[in-house]
């Protein structure tokens, strides 16, 4: 079964963008959308909330990809050192 989509597309493609790095969704019943979730399983892992309908959305959005670009346990530096 697909997932919802999110009602903001700036936050969906921030979310997408995410999914394609190797992060996951879960959607959640409380005050936020959902959360993702890094592909490292241990508590080390990151994980960022997702809100549902935050004051300026596109700022939302760029939070979100800017979690899934710093994270250390994903990001462009890992595709690149699989090249070499």
């Amino acid at each position: 079964m697909a997932r919802p989509r999110h009602p903001n597309k700036h936050i969906e493609e921030a979310v997408s963008f995410a999914e394609s790095c190797g992060w996951r969704l879960e959607i959640s019943d409380g005050h936020a959308w959902g959360r993702l979730f890094c592909p490292e399983v241990s508590r080390e892992g990151c994980r960022v909330s997702v809100w549902s309908t935050p004051k300026k959305p596109e700022n939302h959005a760029k939070h979100i990809r800017r979690a899934v670009m710093l994270c250390p346990h994903t990001g462009p530096d890992e595709s690149s050192q699989d090249s070499e």
